[in-house]
Parts: structure tokens; sequence; C-alpha cells
């Protein structure tokens, strides 16, 4: 039992609680605090966030978006969650009662490997562009530079340093932003114009490594060892200069992390941000010192759904994840496990090479459209993404074995169903034969369902390439799969782990996505509604709540802001101008001489008589009050 006591009683500092989570929370109050931290996104840990009450972020988000279909999505993936943990929980409180010395040994035999492997004589740099898309758009308008603007609307793609002292950031809805800095400016996306700067900042990663790794159009990784070895220099000097040159090339500034391998150089170039660098210098002690406070969401693959797992059973910096190697392996299974305890060592890939090198593991469409019902509709949606997905099984020379058919519900759940093909399928009429009874099925378990999203992904694949044979006919070699030891665990599973956090990226952005045309939509009903309710008669007052105002002109209850309020008083003193003139005219031509006419009357007008010109600065006047 002394190993397991080792677990609940673990020899180093007390862990704390993750800042911002909803951790010792009374049972009654939990759910609605972990919503909250789940509300901030998963760019949680963009730069520039440091000094933001995330708190303060957290009940705007909520008080944003409640009410609405995502918040309802998010409430129950939430409590789902929240769910899964107590069964967690519940698994290790069984566990801790039993003999884990199996899965400890297991684990201090995996850790010995790994150390003993560990390679430390590569430099790998991350280089990350400072604010991308507000970086290249800030060439273009340098009146922006002190202020807070962001790139996108309905979803912020990115936004500058200024914004981001707010708690602005990418995968946040616009209206929300809004909330958040009210004096943001949007800018449109323009991908050729990034493209085009992401090829300037590739000519010179290319200078130091020909064989970089894009990971983004604003982020690559390097393997700068010989660089280095053949221009006598270290690895900080060469960043430097690799930094400046990029600054005197595309006019804009990049951070860098530097490192022995690539999930730390990742975590590494988020340190010094922006226009900065940091070094973990390549050896274990510097390394097992800089991963012992490193919280665990700053890892690269660990997202808001695992990190909430983790906090649950006491993991919570990436020294704590030792005290419970025991327990990774039956609560979160192999992969997790594996995973972890390289986290725990700081361990990762050296291999960087480009991307297009790499094997894939599936080839898959989607489409995202307005709720969409009707069996005959949604056919002839899985016809078209049937017909795309051939044209991409064939550009990648692959097959597969397996056929997932993704919907995602006007509720916001994503469901997948799955099937095995009797022979590795690439055409278009395989692959809807195969997937439309995995859609009937799914029919039959939502009745009615109207989709928001439909996916059709291959997986197993096999490729179609033509095989290159020698003299004798014997075939190349195949790509060596993952590599595992005596007992099966993997060595390097990070890629599907990062894979998981970027697709959680994505899905979160779709939902955003969602969330502000469903935010607009309302918007535009409620000002559709003000259009058309022109009242004939002076309108009741409403409630103090509802924002109402009276017009200067007409002097009617009207309902609406500030842009209903402009309109509305443009119109008034256009048509008010019309009528003066028209009236004007008349009198002029039936009565010559004004004077002679009651003074009751023109005051009954406007008061006075209005002199040449004065109708029309009265306008202006009135305009200038309200623009």
């Amino acid at each position: 039992m002394a190993e397991s006591l080792e677990i609940e009683s673990p020899s180093k500092k007390p862990q704390e609680p993750l800042k911002n989570h909803p951790k010792d929370v009374p049972e009654n109050e939990n759910d609605q605090h972990s919503l909250k931290y789940r509300l901030l996104g998963p760019s949680l840990t963009k730069a520039g966030q440091d000094a933001v009450d995330q708190s303060k972020i957290s009940e705007i988000i909520y008080e944003a978006s409640k009410g609405s279909k995502f918040f309802a999505n998010e409430q129950a993936r939430d409590r789902a969650l929240t769910e899964k943990i107590k069964h967690i929980l519940a698994k290790r409180d069984q566990l801790l009662k039993q003999n884990l010395s199996h899965d400890i040994r297991k684990a201090d035999e995996y850790l010995a490997s790994l150390e003993a492997d560990r390679d430390i004589s590569q430099v790998i740099v991350h280089v990350d562009c400072d604010a991308f898309y507000a970086a290249v758009e800030e060439l273009d308008r340098p009146d922006l530079k002190n202020v807070p603007f962001a790139v996108g609307k309905g979803v912020l793609t990115t936004c500058n340093y200024e914004a981001r002292k707010y708690g602005c950031r990418s995968a946040m809805a616009g209206f929300v932003a809004l909330k958040l800095c009210p004096q943001l400016v949007f800018l449109p996306l323009n991908f050729d114009k990034y493209i085009a700067k992401a090829q300037e900042t590739r000519s010179v990663f290319a200078k130091y490594d020909p064989r970089y790794q894009s990971a983004s159009l604003d982020e690559a990784y390097l393997n700068i060892t010989s660089y280095c070895e053949e221009h006598s220099l270290t690895p900080w000097d060469a960043v430097q200069q690799l930094r400046a040159e990029v600054v005197a090339h595309a006019k804009i500034t990049v951070s860098a992390g530097i490192a022995a391998n690539a999930k730390l150089a990742k975590i590494a170039s988020n340190q010094k941000k922006p226009n900065g660098q940091f070094m973990i210098e390549s050896n274990r002690e510097a390394i097992m010192s800089f991963m012992d406070d490193l919280p665990v969401r700053k890892v690269n693959g660990v997202g808001r759904v695992l990190e909430r797992q983790l906090d649950a059973i006491g993991i919570t910096t990436c020294d704590t994840i030792h005290a419970h190697r025991g327990l990774l392996s039956p609560l979160f299974g192999t992969k997790a496990a594996t995973f972890l305890l390289q986290t725990y060592l700081g361990l990762g890939r050296t291999a960087v090479a480009p991307a297009e090198e790499s094997e894939r593991k599936s080839v898959g469409t989607e489409r995202t459209f307005a709720e969409t019902s009707g069996k005959s509709v949604l056919r002839e949606k899985l016809n078209h993404l049937a017909v795309e997905l051939e044209c991409d099984l064939k550009r990648n020379e692959v097959k597969g074995r397996t056929l997932v058919l993704k919907i995602k519900l006007h509720t916001y759940e994503v469901v997948s169903r799955q099937t095995v093909t009797p022979f590795p399928v690439q055409r278009a009429v395989d692959l809807e034969k195969f997937a439309t009874p995995l859609l009937r099925r799914l029919e039959g378990e939502y009745p009615n369902m109207r989709l928001r999203l439909m996916g059709l992904r291959c997986t197993g694949l096999v490729s179609t390439a033509k095989t290159e044979v020698d003299f004798f006919g014997t075939k190349r070699e195949k790509k060596e799969g993952p590599k595992v030891d005596s007992e099966g665990w993997e060595i390097w599973p990070e890629a599907e782990f990062e894979c998981a956090e970027e697709e959680e990226r994505l899905a979160e952005v779709e939902e955003m996505e969602a969330l502000s045309q469903e935010y607009e939509a309302s918007r535009e009903k409620m000002d559709q509604a003000v259009e058309t309710s022109e009242p004939k008669v002076k309108t009741p007052e409403r409630p103090a709540e509802e924002e109402s105002w009276e017009c200067p002109v007409c002097g009617r209850r009207q309902i609406g802001g500030e842009r209903v309020m402009n309109e509305h008083i443009d119109t008034c003193l256009s048509r008010r101008t019309i009528v003066d003139v028209v009236k004007e005219q008349k009198e002029q031509e039936t009565t010559p001489r004004l004077k002679s006419q009651p003074a009751n009357v023109i005051r009954k007008k406007r008061g006075r008589r209005k002199e040449s010109g004065d109708v029309g600065t009265r306008n202006v006047r009135q305009k200038s009050l309200f623009d």
C-alpha cells in the first residue's frame, strides 16, 4: 500500500487549484462556475492575457450568450463532462484501495526508457508571428497602432495587443468582444494579403532550415542545428538574427522559442511575446526545472476537457504528473498516459520536416450551413460530400477502409457514426452507398432532425500510389507505424493530442460563428420590427428597462438604439423639410404678404417663420447631434 499512499500524498509541494478554475466550489454552484470557465474558450492561454481579470471576462461572456442555442449546448456539454469526472473520481477511489504497484512499476520502467533515449543534441526553434493578421493590417493602417482592433467580425480571427488588454482574443464572438471593449474596431479578412506576407516570412525561414515545417500561415518549426554549426553561431544569436531578418524583409515581428525538441520550443515561444525569444537550455536539469511549475494547460495538446479531468484528480502542473503516474493508464488509457509522462520529462519530437511528408491518418470534408431538414435535401448534401471526398482521396492517392459520417444538430450536438467497408473505397458512388445507411440510422435516432453541419471522412487509409520495385521485383518498404515498446506503450503520441486540441479549437470557432449569426438574426428581427411599426399615434411609454427615446422632431416615443435613432431623425427631418417647402410655396402663391396671416397659424407650425436657408441649417445642426 505504500505505493498508493504516494499518489494520495505527493512528496512535492501542495497542489493549488488552477487559476479561475471552479475548485472547492459548493456543489449547488459548481455547475455555473465550471460552465463560466468553459465559456472562456480554447484560446485562454493566448499571449497578452496575463493581466486580464478572467473571472470578469467569464461573467460577461456568460451573460452575453445566455439564452442562445450555443449556451444551451455548452451547458449540456459541461454537465456531461461533470458526470464523466464523477465517474473518474469514483474509479480513482476504487483504485486507491487496490495495490497499484504494477501500474507504478510499469510507468517507472517507461520513464526510465524515455530518459535513457533523451535527445538533447538538436536545436529546434518554434517561430510564431505576433498577432499575424492584425500586424499585416497595421502595415496598411498605421493609424491603428495604438487603437484596439480585431480582424474578422462574426468571430475574431485575431486581435492586436491593445485589444487583448480588454480580454479580447481569437475565437471570440464579435458582439461579446464589443461588450469587453466598446471602442473595438473591426477589419475584414483579406487572405490574399496574409498568404503573400506568409511567403515573405517563409523565405527567411528557408535560409536557416530548407526543410522547415509550417504549422500554419503564421508559425513554423525549424531545426537550426546545422546552420549554427556552419556559421559558428550560438542558437540564441542565430534566432536573434533570424527575427531581425524577418522584420527587415516582411516588416512584421516574430517571437521564438528555442529548445531541444518541438514540444518545448512551442511552449517557449509563448513566454516572451510579443517580439521576444526564450530559450530552454539543452540539459536535463534546466528542462525539468522549467517543467516543474508549468500549468498543464500551457502544453500543446492539453485542451479544456483534458485539463478539467486532470485537475479533478490533482494534476495542475507538470511536476504533479509523476505523483499520479500509477493512475494515468487505468483512468485515461495508455495513449494519454504516454503523452503525460513524456510531458512530465519535457520530451518531444526532434524530427522537423515539411508538412506534406507526414503520413495522413484520415481524409475528410465537411460543410456548415443554415438549419436544414428533409430527407431529400440531406441526401443531396451527402451526395455533394461524397463527390468532394472522392476528389480529395484521389489527390492524396489513398482509399479508406472505414467511413465516418458526422453531423451537427440544430442544438449544436455533434454526433458521428462509422462503418467498416467490405473493401477500401474511393469512388463517390461507393462512398454514398455506404454512408446512406449511416444517415438513415441517424434519422431514426433523431426524428425530424435539423442539421447545421454534415461531414464525411475516411480512415484506415490504403495507398493507391504505384509501388516502386527493384530489379528483383521487391516492393519498396512501407512507412513505419507508431513506435511502441514491448508492452505496447506508444513512443510519440503527441501529434494525436495536438490534433485533438486543434479540432477542439476549430469546433469552438464554428460554434462562435453560429452564435454570432444567431445574435445578428435576432438584432435584424428587432430592427425590422422597429422600422415596420412606425406609429401613427403617440405610442405609450415603454417600461424603463427597454431602450426608448422621444423624437425631438415629431415628438413621438420611439424604440431602438443609436442607429435606429439616427435613421428615424434623418427621416423626420427630411419629411418635415419637404412639407415646409411645399407649404411655404403654396402660401407665397396665394398670399404674397405673409405678415397678413394670423400669427397663431405660423406658430402652430414651427413657432416662427423660416428665413431662406434656415431649414437646411437646422437640418445639418440636428444631424450633427446624432451622427
